[in-house]
């Protein structure tokens, strides 16, 4: 495996972590995880990725190594906020190449709206957005978010690395046994008492009060000038969350420049389940993109 360092970065008051590979004067890729993931999450693709390259990924605030928020709520614009601080850190003068996966994918997307002249190219892994929401829903959602913090968010505990990589592999059968061994010590950590815990806080299983409104990220989707590689994996069971196959390829149809390529034998969990396909996809798009 090719070798990765941490460091930690402030980024907006919050002490968070980022995963580094490769030379600091390599080409930089900024690699985003999805949500209860972490950024070893990349190692395979990283490994399987031809060019030397420094890739920097975050891990998300309360998430990973990165410090937890002092209130216990996690909104959406602050994974947009935090993002914008860490490329003025990492590329302050030139825009970047950005990857996100799942939640990760949706947070690129939007930025890349919002700050178009920041993103040189976008490679978006299983990013489709959420099933879109009615103002009617509104009540409905302040009251389960109400009843949920009342009641207090726990995640489950392990009592070995071992059940760690098993959960995993139950969650993606696609796992091999070797990457859930990998990923099983980053995506937990000691709880303190012999037993292991989820790296990440549990308040992000607290259903977030504030609504998806798909009419808004299409808004963000449609100023996007960078050229964009949608990537799926052709077993993918995303569509749950975001709605029909045709919506989804509607909402890809609105980024004017925009590639697809589609992954065999993989699901939602594409960068682990085919990492050579990925890497491959990715290089052969910036290669093409220049």
């Amino acid at each position: 495996m090719k070798p990765s360092r941490s460091r930690f970065l402030d980024l907006r008051g919050l002490r968070c972590h980022v995963r580094e590979w490769g030379a600091d004067d390599a080409p930089l890729l900024v690699m985003l995880h999805g949500w209860m993931d972490v950024s070893a999450s990349f190692q395979f693709v990283v490994d399987a990725l031809v060019r030397e390259w420094h890739v920097a990924a975050p891990d998300w605030r309360g998430f990973g190594q990165s410090e937890r928020t002092a209130g216990g709520s996690y909104w959406f614009p602050d994974y947009l906020a935090d993002l914008d601080a860490l490329l003025d850190l990492l590329s302050p003068e030139a825009p970047v190449r950005l990857l996100g996966h799942s939640m990760g994918g949706n947070v690129a997307m939007l930025y890349a709206g919002v700050r178009p002249a920041r993103v040189q190219a976008l490679l978006n892994l299983e990013g489709f957005g959420l099933r879109d929401t009615r103002p009617d829903d509104a009540p409905a959602r302040y009251a389960q978010w109400l009843d949920e913090l009342r009641a207090g968010a726990s995640l489950r505990d392990y009592g070995s690395l071992d059940e760690v990589a098993a959960r995993l592999m139950k969650n993606n059968p696609r796992l091999t046994p070797e990457r859930a061994a990998f990923l099983a010590p980053h995506w937990s950590e000691p709880d303190g008492t012999g037993r292991m815990r989820i790296a990440g806080d549990p308040a992000h299983r607290i259903v977030n009060p504030v609504l998806y409104r798909w009419a808004e990220a299409a808004a963000c989707w449609r100023r996007i000038t960078a050229p964009v590689l949608w990537v799926e994996g052709a077993a993918t069971e995303a569509l749950r969350w975001a709605g029909a196959r045709a919506e989804v390829d509607a909402r890809r149809a609105l980024v004017r420049d925009c590639s697809v390529a589609i992954v065999p034998d993989a699901g939602h969990m594409l960068h682990h389940d085919q990492p050579q396909a990925v890497a491959a996809r990715i290089e052969e798009f910036l290669a093409a993109r220049g």
